[in-house]
């Protein structure tokens, strides 16, 4: 059985890597799909996001990581095969959004199941958003929440701006 995990993942965090890893246990195959919104503003490019998830999950060999931008979610997860839609829960907001996004899937696919997990303990007040506004901060606390191949990635950044600034 195929599934699909979405999201933005920008930037990943250690709750996405939990639920990737917990998913992977019950399916064939875990596809990450990485959306691409262009009306979004990210912090970190779609092949950044690709690369780095596929570093962080590098040890699970059922994972695969894939962008997808420009179609629904269920079109895309038909056209991969997936018979499920993975979803993180951390609290009643999340609950909300993703219900109502549930509702409109299943009207739309209806042998397309969506499977929601919820977040350890430790992950429960962690998102995107505040990891990003941590690293906007320069706050180095932002390591808490991240896999190292966040920190890899903006050290390389920063390594080249550096560098670029001295020229």
């Amino acid at each position: 059985m195929i599934a699909i995990y979405p999201g933005s993942f920008d930037p990943l965090t250690d709750g996405h890597l939990n639920i990737i890893q917990r998913a992977a246990r019950f399916f064939h195959e875990l596809i990450v799909a990485v959306g691409y919104n262009p009306r979004k503003r990210t912090m970190f490019s779609v092949e950044d996001r690709v690369r780095i998830i596929r570093a962080a999950t590098a040890h699970i060999p059922n994972v695969r990581v894939e962008s997808f931008t420009g179609e629904l979610l269920v079109n895309y997860a038909r056209r991969r095969g997936a018979q499920v839609i993975v979803k993180g829960l951390r609290n009643v907001d999340d609950f909300r959004n993703e219900f109502q996004q549930y509702n409109m899937n299943s009207r739309l696919a209806p042998g397309l199941e969506t499977l929601f997990f919820l977040a350890d303990s430790e992950e429960l007040f962690v998102s995107s958003s505040l990891v990003r506004e941590m690293i906007v901060q320069n706050s180095r606390d932002y390591t808490l929440f991240v896999p190292v191949e966040i920190e890899t990635l903006l050290a390389e950044e920063s390594g080249s701006s550096e560098k670029a600034g001295r020229s």
